[in-house]
C-alpha cells in the first residue's frame, strides 16, 4: 500500500477558555465528539492526574478512553473526570489482566462509566511459565483461542450493558499459518458479542489499508485509534521500528480513512493517541485536536 507524505498547515485554536458545549460543536469530522486515548498522557497523569485531565479537556477533547490510569479507585478517577468535563466511554486492558481479574476490572470500568471494555492485546492458549524467555510467536491456533474466549468475554460484558471489542497492533496482520489472525478474529467472533477498535496507525504500519477492512466489513467496526507515523517509501524490514510523530506531521494522510468511516454509519468513537511527543505534550494535543477540525466543512 502506498502512502502518500502529508504536511500539516493551519493556525493552532486558541480553546482553553470553551465551554463543555462549544467544544462539543468542535466535533471530529465524523460528527463525533472528539476523543483522546488516555494512554498518550499516562506520564503526566502519574505525575498530575487532575491538572493532566483539565490541560485535556482544555483542549477540546469531551471523551477519553482510559489506559495506563494511576493506581487509585474509580470513583476518584470518575470524580476528577466529571469535574473537568470528561467522559469516559471505553477502557483498554490486556488479555493477561481480563483473564485473571475480569470481575474486578468489569466493576471498575462500570464505575467510570465505559460502554465498552477493550482487549488491547492478545493471549497465548498456553503461555510460556515466567523466566523461560520472551514470549512465544502466536500461532493460528492461538488467534482461534482468544476468538473463543473474545465471544465469552462479550457475553459477560453484555449481561451489565458493555459492550466488548478489540483493539489492534501489527501481529494481527502478519499471515501465520497461511491465515491473516485479523479476519480469522472477525470471522470466529460473534458480531452480537464482540466489536472491532480499528487503531487506523498501526493497521497501515503493517501494510494494511484502514479503507478496505471498514468496506469490507462494515458492520464489525464501531470504534477507531487515529495516529500519524513518519514512514519511509519503502515498506519497513521491521514494522516496530515506525516513529510516531503528531497527526498531520507525518506519512498517514486521514482524509479517504474518514470519508470511509461516515460512510460506514457504523463508527461510534474516535480517539487520538498519540504515544510519544514530537513538542511538548500540551502544544501536540492541541495540534492533534485542531488537525481533526481542519476536516470539517
Amino acid at each position: 500500500m502506498r502512502i502518500s507524505r502529508r504536511n500539516f498547515a493551519g493556525a493552532m485554536v486558541a480553546i482553553g477558555t470553551l465551554s463543555f458545549a462549544d467544544r462539543l460543536a468542535l466535533a471530529n469530522p465524523l460528527g463525533l465528539p472528539l476523543g483522546l486515548q488516555l494512554y498518550s498522557v499516562r506520564q503526566q497523569m502519574a505525575e498530575n492526574l487532575e491538572g493532566t485531565l483539565a490541560t485535556v479537556s482544555k483542549a477540546g477533547y469531551t471523551e477519553v478512553e482510559a489506559a495506563a490510569l494511576p493506581r487509585t479507585s474509580a470513583s476518584e478517577i470518575r470524580g476528577v473526570l466529571d469535574q473537568v468535563g470528561l467522559r469516559c466511554v471505553s477502557a483498554h486492558h490486556p488479555f493477561a489482566d481480563l483473564q485473571a481479574r475480569f470481575d474486578e476490572i468489569l466493576a471498575y470500568d462500570k464505575l467510570l462509566g465505559v460502554q465498552f471494555v477493550i482487549c488491547s492485546s492478545p493471549g497465548h492458549r498456553n503461555p510460556a511459565p515466567p523466566g523461560t524467555g520472551g514470549p512465544k510467536q502466536f500461532t493460528i491456533d492461538d488467534w482461534h483461542f482468544n476468538a473463543d474466549q473474545f465471544n465469552a468475554m462479550g457475553e459477560r460484558t453484555a449481561a451489565h450493558g458493555i459492550r466488548f471489542g478489540y483493539h489492534n497492533h501489527i501481529p494481527e496482520f502478519a499471515e501465520t499459518e497461511g491465515k491473516i489472525p485479523y479476519l480469522e478474529l472477525l470471522r470466529l467472533t460473534d458480531p452480537k458479542k464482540v466489536t472491532f477498535e480499528l487503531d487506523c496507525g498501526w493497521a497501515i504500519v503493517a501494510g494494511v489499508n484502514p479503507v478496505d477492512l471498514m468496506k469490507n466489513h462494515p458492520d464489525r467496526i464501531s470504534m477507531l485509534h487515529v495516529k500519524d507515523f513518519h514512514l519511509p517509501s519503502t515498506p519497513l524490514t521491521d514494522p516496530h521500528a515506525a516513529k510516531v510523530t503528531e497527526l498531520g506531521l507525518g506519512s498517514i494522510h486521514y482524509r479517504p480513512i474518514f470519508a470511509e468511516a461516515a460512510r460506514s454509519q457504523h463508527i461510534e468513537h474516535a480517539f487520538v493517541e498519540q504515544e510519544a511527543f514530537d513538542m511538548a505534550w500540551q502544544k501536540a494535543l492541541e495540534l492533534d485536536a485542531d488537525y481533526f477540525r481542519k476536516f470539517r466543512s
